[in-house]
């Protein structure tokens, strides 16, 4: 049964040190900001943090980075122009880094949420991030063996919740939200608004409230990194 929480910080409360923790967002869109904030205040440490990238200015996933709080980042786009936190932090061997292709990172973790033990994709196949990976040829074609992504945690930015905790998405912030609602032990969702129970169609509806354990909702945020630095 979904919990709804008037505060963030309770929202976020109980996660353990060393906890892999599934972050939405691609770039600063669909980023659970508020989340990420109260996890900071929260003071779980020794994390391993998936998300589509290292992140922004110093908002957000760059600010729990900065806070010393991540041991290893999971994801496909560690270098941008506005992620010198993370650069900085990988340069100097305070983070790990795993590289996962876009795909397979989405992949991974839908796998995780399908109870699918392990797939096969070509993408990587033949570079570097091919190595310890099981190869095999399949109709011709090679293909590297890859294993689900779980999280103790996802969390997650949506549109709307109604008290059961079924989501929908606004726009292009719906990015790897679904996916990681599904390969979560325990997700958990900031929402710009809260509906009536029936107020939402359920054909509009992206994530059921099954995936979904923590709801909180927040005001509306803005976030710029121009001259963060």
């Amino acid at each position: 049964m979904t919990t709804t929480y008037d505060d963030v910080d309770e929202a976020v409360a109980g996660i353990e040190d060393g906890s892999t923790v599934l972050v939405g967002g691609f770039g600063l869109a669909g980023m659970p900001f508020d989340l990420i904030d109260g996890l900071i205040r929260q003071g779980a440490t020794d994390l391993t943090i998936v998300s589509n990238n290292a992140g922004n200015g110093e908002v957000g996933l760059a600010a729990l980075l900065k806070a010393g709080r991540v041991r290893k980042v999971i994801c496909s786009f560690p270098r941008q122009a506005d992620s010198y936190v993370f650069d900085e932090l990988y340069r100097s061997g305070a983070v790990e880094l795993e590289v996962v292709p876009q795909g397979n990172l989405a992949e991974r973790m839908r796998a995780a949420g399908a109870g699918i033990g392990a797939f096969y994709s070509p993408t990587a196949v033949g570079t570097p991030l091919a190595e310890g990976k099981e190869l095999r040829r399949i109709d011709g074609r090679d293909y590297l063996l890859e294993f689900p992504i779980k999280g103790d945690y996802a969390l997650v930015s949506a549109y709307r919740a109604d008290p059961m905790g079924n989501l929908v998405y606004r726009k292009t912030a719906r990015n790897f939200g679904p996916v990681m609602a599904t390969a979560a032990t325990t997700t958990i969702v900031q929402v710009s608004e809260t509906v009536p129970l029936g107020s939402l169609d359920p054909e509009a509806v992206v994530t059921p409230s099954i995936f979904v354990d923590r709801v909180v909702r927040v005001a509306a945020r803005s976030y710029s990194v121009q001259g963060a630095r």
